[in-house]
């Protein structure tokens, strides 16, 4: 039974992920509360799972040209600086407060979203 939960979450995981909508936050909220896999390890197995998800997802946007050929370089090379900062910075921070500061980026993320369809809905 947990491998079936384990598979569904993945699945979620993934597809939500390869439409650019955070699957890494479901993945990592299955991992730390329902497998009861420490943060750091959670953030970990997060990593790893999305490399072959981003490449399928950008081969199959790239098919489509739903991709700006311009912004590709700079986005990858920004993401690669903040990954390897990040990872330093990781690796001297104890899981409970990640924990803390990831709960607060999605409630964040959620409450600026929220204002921001609010905001649209009333321009309309």
């Amino acid at each position: 039974m947990n491998y079936l939960i384990s598979i569904v979450a993945g699945f979620l995981s993934g597809l939500v992920g390869s439409m650019g909508f955070g699957g890494g936050g479901i993945l990592i909220i299955y991992l730390v509360i329902f497998a009861k896999t420490p943060q750091v390890v959670a953030q970990g197995i997060n990593l790893i799972f999305f490399i072959p998800c981003a490449i399928l997802a950008t081969i199959i946007y790239a098919t489509k040209k739903q991709i700006k050929n311009k912004e590709i370089l700079p986005v990858i090379l920004g993401g690669f600086l903040g990954a390897i900062i990040s990872g330093f910075f990781l690796k001297n921070i104890e899981s409970h407060v990640l924990t803390k500061v990831f709960a607060f980026s999605l409630i964040y993320m959620g409450v600026i979203s929220l204002f921001k369809i609010i905001k649209d809905k009333n321009k309309s």
